[in-house]
C-alpha cells in the first residue's frame, strides 16, 4: 500500500461503515464537547499562571470552534433525514472532527510537556493518557479512528519517557506502550462485540440478509428521506409458491439450501441501491431508492418484479433434487405525500401478494385503494361473523322444490346473515370467508342442527316433507369430526329412520380435496341413510369418473344454464346433456334459478326434473314455509304461475 492509499484508508473505512454505528458515534459528540470545553478552561488558567497564556488561549479557541463544529454535526444528524449519499458525507465530516479532536489534545500535551520546571509536564502526561483512554472508551464504534490514533498518541508519550535518560524513563516507556496495547485491545474487543451483536440482532442467520426488525428500521429511515426529498419509491413483497411442500416432502435442510440459492439469485438480480431483506419463512422484501414520479416508479416496480419472477423460475438442483419454483409478488408504491408508516406498507404489500395467491400464484399485483377496501370489508366480515351465531344474526330459510305438477316435494336449506354492524351480507360473500377461517364447521353444525329440528317440528305439525337438502362446504365435509357430528345430530333430532330424508348438497369443488378421502367420508354418511346431491353441476370440475366413484343421488343444474335456456342454444344443449348423464347414472335432476314461465315450460318439456326458483317461491322461514306448503296443497301445474311473489 502506497502513502496515498494509507492516507485514504480511514476515510474509506468510514464510508463503508454500517449506518447502525452512526447512532453510537453521534451520542459521543456531546460527551466529547463537554470533556473539551469545560476542562479546557483549566488549561487557560494554568497557561496564565506559567506564561503560556497565548498558546493556551489559541488552543482553547480552536478547541471551542471544533466543539461548535461537532455540535453542528450532531444537530445535522437529528434535524432532518439524510439520503445514503448525504449520510456518507456526514460520516466523513464526523471522522474529520474526531481526528481534529484528538490532534488538539495531542497539541496541549506538546504545549505543557516542555514546562517541566513548573511540573506541568505531569499534567501533560496525564492529559495524553486521559485523551487516549477517552478515544478507547468512547470512540470504539469507529475503528478507523481509534486504530491509528491510539498508537499515534501513546508512542510519542513513550518516546518522551525514553528521552529523560533515566532508568525509570525506560520503565515508564514500557508501561506506556503496554497501556496503549491494553487500550487498543479493549477498544477493538468492544467494537467486535458491538459489531457481532448488531449483526446478530439485525441479520437473518440462514441467508445473511437483514431480518424484519432491521428492515423496518431501514424502511422508516427511507420513508423519512423520501418525504423530505419528495421522491417516490416502491416495496416488493415476495413469497415463494408451494415452499412448504419442499420442506414437507424433502426436509428443512433442502428447503434451507433452496432459500440460500434464491437469496443469492435475488441479490445478483437487483439494481444498485435496492435493499433486500428476509421477513421470515419464504418471504422476502425489497425497497427501492427514490424515483422522480409515480409513473416512473410503477414501471420500474413492475419491470423488477417480472425479472425476479423469471430469475426464480430457473431450475434449482440441490442434492440431486431438481426443484422448480415460482413466486407471488405484491407491490406497494410509496407516495411521499401519503402519511404512511413502515408496518402499514409491509402489510399492504402483503395484501397485494395474497391477492396474487388468490388469482393462481406466479404473478404480480399492485396494491390499490379498491383492493384495500375489499380487504377491509373481508376483515370486517371475518370479525363480525364470529359473533353472528352468538348474536342470533344467522337466519335459516327454506326454499321449496316442486315437481312437474307444481307440488312441493322437497326444499333446500339456505342461510341469510343480517349483521347488526354490516347489514345484510350475501352468502356468496361470507361463506368463502367462513371456509378460509375454519368457522364453517361451527356455522355448518348450527345450520344442520336447525334444519333437523325444523324437519322434526314439521312432522309434529302434520306436514311430512319428503326431502330436505342442506348445503355442505368441501372443507366442512372433510373435517375430521364431521361424520361423528352428523351421527350425533341425527340421533338427537331425527332418529336413524328419518336420515334418508336428508340430502347433503356438495359442489364439484369437493373433488379438489383428497378424492379417496372424500369417497370414504361420503360412503360412511351414505351408510347412515343420507343422500347426496352435486350442486352447480357443469360449472367446475365436471367428470364422469367422479359420478361413477362418488355416491351421488341427484344433480342440480346451475342457474347460469337456466337463465337463458328458453333462448340460448348453448344452454339448451348443456341442459340436455346433463339430463342425459343423469338418466345414464340413474340420478334425479333439479333445475335451480327458475324465474320465468318460459324457462319452466322449456325445462318441463325436455326432462323429468324438479324445479326451484322465484317463479315458485322465495326462501322463507320455517313458519312461513309451513303456511305456504299448507296453502298450496293440492297444487297443480296451473297453480305454479300464481305462486310467484
Amino acid at each position: 500500500m502506497n502513502a496515498r492509499d494509507r492516507a485514504l484508508t480511514p476515510t474509506r473505512e468510514a464510508v463503508r461503515a454500517a449506518p447502525q454505528f452512526d447512532v453510537y458515534l453521534t451520542r459521543q459528540i456531546p460527551v466529547l464537547v463537554a470533556l473539551s470545553v469545560i476542562p479546557g478552561l483549566g488549561y487557560i488558567l494554568l497557561g496564565a499562571i506559567h506564561d503560556t497564556i497565548a498558546a493556551a488561549a489559541v488552543w482553547y479557541g480552536v478547541m471551542f470552534a471544533a466543539s461548535l463544529w461537532g455540535l453542528q454535526l450532531y444537530w445535522r444528524y437529528h434535524r432532518a433525514p439524510m439520503s445514503p449519499e448525504q449520510r456518507i458525507r456526514w460520516r466523513v465530516r464526523l471522522t474529520a472532527f474526531l481526528y481534529l479532536y484528538v490532534i488538539l489534545w495531542a497539541a496541549i500535551f506538546v504545549i505543557f510537556v516542555r514546562l517541566d520546571a513548573h511540573n506541568l509536564h505531569y499534567i501533560a502526561i496525564f492529559t495524553q493518557i486521559g485523551a487516549t483512554t477517552v478515544v478507547a472508551a468512547l470512540l470504539y464504534p469507529a475503528p478507523w479512528v481509534f486504530r491509528p490514533l491510539i498508537p499515534a498518541m501513546m508512542v510519542p508519550l513513550a518516546g518522551y519517557f525514553l528521552l529523560t535518560g533515566e532508568w525509570y524513563g525506560y520503565v515508564l516507556s514500557a508501561f506506556s506502550l503496554t497501556l496503549g496495547i491494553v487500550l487498543y485491545y479493549a477498544a477493538n474487543s468492544a467494537f467486535g462485540l458491538l459489531r457481532d451483536s448488531l449483526h446478530q440482532a439485525s441479520h437473518d442467520a440462514l441467508t445473511g440478509l437483514n431480518n424484519r426488525a432491521a428492515f423496518i428500521e431501514h424502511l422508516e429511515q427511507t420513508l423519512e428521506v423520501l418525504q423530505y426529498q419528495g421522491q417516490h419509491s416502491f416495496l416488493l413483497l415476495i413469497d415463494l409458491d408451494h415452499f412448504k411442500t419442499v420442506n414437507d416432502l424433502l426436509g428443512h435442510d433442502i428447503g434451507d439450501e433452496l432459500l440460500k440459492s434464491v437469496t443469492r439469485d435475488f441479490a445478483n438480480a437487483l439494481p444498485p441501491g435496492h435493499h433486500l431483506a428476509r421477513l421470515g419463512g419464504d418471504e422476502f422484501v425489497i425497497v427501492a431508492p427514490g424515483k422522480e414520479n409515480r409513473k416512473t416508479c410503477e414501471r420500474a416496480a413492475r419491470r423488477l418484479a417480472r425479472s425476479l419472477l423469471q430469475v426464480v423460475k430457473a431450475p434449482y438442483i440441490i442434492r440431486n433434487h431438481h426443484l422448480h419454483v415460482s413466486a407471488s409478488i405484491g407491490i406497494r408504491l410509496i407516495d411521499p405525500a401519503q402519511p404512511l408508516n413502515s408496518h402499514q406498507l409491509v402489510r399492504e404489500a402483503d395484501i397485494a401478494m395474497y391477492e396474487v395467491k388468490d388469482r393462481g400464484r406466479d404473478g404480480v399485483v399492485v396494491f390499490s385503494k379498491e383492493l384495500s377496501r375489499a380487504v377491509e370489508r373481508h376483515l370486517q366480515i371475518e370479525r363480525c361473523l364470529h359473533f353472528a351465531l352468538q348474536n342470533r344474526e344467522i337466519e335459516v330459510l327454506f326454499q321449496p322444490q316442486v315437481d312437474a305438477s307444481g307440488r312441493i316435494c322437497s326444499a333446500e336449506t339456505l342461510i341469510r346473515w343480517t349483521s347488526a354492524e354490516l347489514g345484510a351480507v350475501s352468502p356468496a360473500e361470507f361463506i368463502p370467508i367462513a371456509e378460509q377461517t375454519g368457522y364453517i364447521s361451527e356455522l355448518g353444525d348450527a345450520v344442520i342442527s336447525r334444519a333437523f329440528q325444523t324437519l322434526r317440528e314439521w312432522d309434529q305439525a302434520g306436514y311430512h316433507l319428503k326431502q330436505l337438502a342442506i348445503n355442505i362446504s368441501p372443507r366442512q365435509l372433510v373435517h375430521l369430526n364431521f361424520v361423528h357430528r352428523m351421527q350425533e345430530l341425527i340421533t338427537r333430532h331425527l332418529g336413524r329412520e328419518h336420515a334418508h330424508r336428508i340430502t347433503l348438497e356438495v359442489t364439484e369443488h369437493v373433488v379438489a380435496e383428497d378424492v379417496d378421502r372424500v369417497v370414504h367420508i361420503m360412503r360412511s354418511l351414505r351408510r347412515m341413510g343420507l343422500r347426496f346431491s352435486m350442486d352447480d353441476f357443469g360449472t367446475g370440475f365436471s367428470s364422469l369418473s367422479y359420478l361413477k366413484n362418488l355416491p351421488f343421488d341427484e344433480l342440480k343444474i346451475d342457474r347460469s344454464f337456466v337463465q337463458q335456456v328458453d333462448q340460448d342454444s348453448g344452454d339448451q344443449a348443456m341442459v340436455r346433456t346433463i339430463c342425459d348423464i343423469a338418466r345414464h347414472f340413474e340420478l334425479e335432476v333439479v333445475a335451480e334459478g327458475v324465474e320465468t314461465e318460459a324457462q319452466y315450460h322449456w325445462l318441463s318439456a325436455h326432462g323429468h326434473l324438479r324445479f326451484q326458483g322465484y317463479l315458485f317461491a322465495r326462501p322463507m322461514n320455517a313458519d312461513q314455509f309451513l303456511e305456504y306448503a299448507g296453502a298450496s296443497e293440492p297444487a297443480g301445474a296451473a297453480a305454479v304461475g300464481d305462486s310467484r311473489r
